[in-house]
């Protein structure tokens, strides 16, 4: 079988993905320090005003300088959006299908540049990078697969039981009109790319603004949109200050609908707002988890402990799926805790640019200061650090966003089992059952993913009891991460998500749409 590309297969590439690696980021790097404007009624707009970019990787890297967006260009941006909107929900289901294919294919050819760049500007390893590159490009074209299959959600409905006349039923999902998206740092092509091919295909327009601290992602994507043909005004992209931006596109009252990436306090106030105003409007918030793996005395040790060190440590533990609260059976803990250790010392840290590097650096300045916080907390909690829990300072991360992965055991009453860190840092607790285990897991405001590893006749116990929207039962490749679209459908419950449906679902694009039942008298 040929080599395919996901989250749970990239341990172990073909030489060759790594040669076109290399020669794309040797080709991008001889280009860095451009210039990049907002994307704006189909037409690069460059501002006055530029924030200068630099990789976490090396903060002496100049990576680009982007054009700062205004309120003013929120407006202009947002009623280009709402005056492209009729012929965009006019035009034919299978053009926009196949425009939705034709940005795949472009982002497919560029696949190991957006790779490279996203290995730069967020931090992450080449595998990583090359993961939400492809991840994109699979939205897009997944998207469009379930839209034309789907017909459009166009369904014929049985005629009225009348005598002498017929009068026909059926139930047609329409567009809402101007789709706000946000994207968070850490994925800011692929949770840009995916919401966006998803409104895009449903016959929304859309506004989009990733973070301040990852514009590049987002810039690139709408190069492949603009380049694929997709009409001016259809996509917009905007790039800013968090707060000044946030704040104006939030409330600005051509907002039909909008999908956000974040933390709860942000998302939660989304939702507030999306349903207040003249009519409530859809929100498709993902605000991120607490994520729990549990270890019971039947799991196979080696197995755990690998997928165990990818989640919390993949990508430097920023991931909103990544693991961070382990609960294990007492009689296992200290032979799991062995081999966790044994593989987390192993890891590489550095230039995740580098092939044979694992771990890079967190994504910013504000990260770093957050880690050595942490682990104040944990020494004055009276947890014990059994692995990391420093920041690394030797001469090749100087320069660079530096920290250690870090492995702590810690009181059940300590308050780092409750927050969200976005840190390499896994608190570890011994539990005397399984359900133990299964009450501290649940125990939490938010249940995105989980992960088990025990007995085979165990696993159905915890997918019956699991409070999450995204389950993995013994696997090495992740313990609470690694969903592709096709594959894992990928939403939370509790307060890690507002629709109770998953991205990439059978259920997800008709959260773009609203329902019209229509009934004609036809004779």
């Amino acid at each position: 079988m040929a080599f395919r590309l996901t989250y749970a297969s990239m341990f172990d590439p073909p030489a060759s993905m790594h040669e076109a690696f290399d020669a794309a980021l040797a080709h991008l790097r001889s280009t860095l320090g451009a210039t990049h404007g907002l994307y704006l009624q189909g037409a690069d707009v460059m501002r006055s005003r530029t924030q200068r970019l630099v990789s976490p990787i090396d903060t002496r890297l100049d990576l680009g300088h982007f054009a700062l967006a205004t309120p003013a260009d929120v407006d202009a941006a947002m009623q280009a959006a709402a005056q492209a909107y009729p012929a965009w929900r006019a035009t034919p289901l299978a053009q926009r299908v196949a425009l939705l294919r034709r940005t795949a294919e472009l982002m497919q050819q560029r696949v190991y540049t957006l790779a490279a760049a996203l290995a730069l500007e967020v931090g992450k390893n080449r595998m990583e990078a090359l993961g939400e590159a492809q991840e994109t490009v699979d939205f897009f074209q997944h998207y469009a697969d379930v839209f034309e299959h789907a017909n459009g959600f166009d369904v014929p409905l049985p005629d009225d039981p009348l005598a002498g006349v017929r009068v026909t039923n059926r139930s047609v999902l329409r567009p809402y009109g101007v789709w706000l998206v946000i994207a968070p740092f850490n994925y800011p092509l692929a949770l840009m790319g995916g919401p966006t091919a998803a409104a895009l295909v449903t016959g929304n327009v859309v506004v989009a603004k990733g973070s301040p601290h990852t514009p590049w992602g987002g810039r690139l994507l709408a190069d492949c949109l603009r380049d694929a043909g997709v009409p001016a005004g259809v996509f917009q992209w905007l790039h800013g200050d968090t707060h000044e931006l946030g704040e104006a596109l939030a409330a600005h009252p051509e907002v039909a609908g909008v999908t956000f990436t974040g933390s709860v306090a942000v998302g939660r106030g989304l939702l507030a707002r999306c349903a207040s105003g003249r009519w409530p409007r859809p929100c498709i918030a993902e605000m991120g988890g607490k994520n729990p793996c549990i270890v019971t005395e039947q799991a196979d040790l080696d197995v755990a402990a690998a997928g165990i060190v990818r989640s919390a440590f993949g990508l430097s533990g920023q991931k909103c799926s990544a693991l961070s609260r382990l609960y294990v059976h007492h009689r296992v803990a200290d032979g799991l805790i062995e081999r966790v250790q044994a593989r987390t010392a192993a890891l590489p840290v550095g230039d995740p640019t580098l092939q044979q590097v694992w771990m890079g650096p967190v994504n910013n300045a504000a990260a770093c200061a957050r880690f050595e916080r942490s682990v104040a907390q944990l020494a004055q909690g009276g947890a014990t650090l059994l692995a990391g829990g420093a920041r690394l300072t030797a001469p090749q991360y100087t320069h660079g966003h530096y920290v250690s992965p870090t492995l702590a055991e810690a009181p059940p009453q300590h308050p780092l089992w409750q927050q969200e860190l976005f840190l390499p840092l896994l608190l570890l607790q011994r539990v005397d059952s399984r359900t133990h285990a299964m009450q501290l897991a649940n125990a939490s405001e938010v249940g995105l993913t989980a992960g088990f590893y025990g007995g085979a006749d165990e696993v159905a116990w915890f997918h019956e009891h699991i409070e999450a929207g995204v389950t993995y039962a013994n696997r090495a490749q992740g313990a609470t991460t690694g969903a592709w679209p096709g594959y894992q459908p990928f939403g939370g419950w509790k307060g890690s998500g507002s629709t109770g449906k998953a991205i990439a679902s059978s259920y997800y694009l008709p959260l773009y749409m609203r329902e019209q039942s229509r009934t004609v008298v036809v004779a």
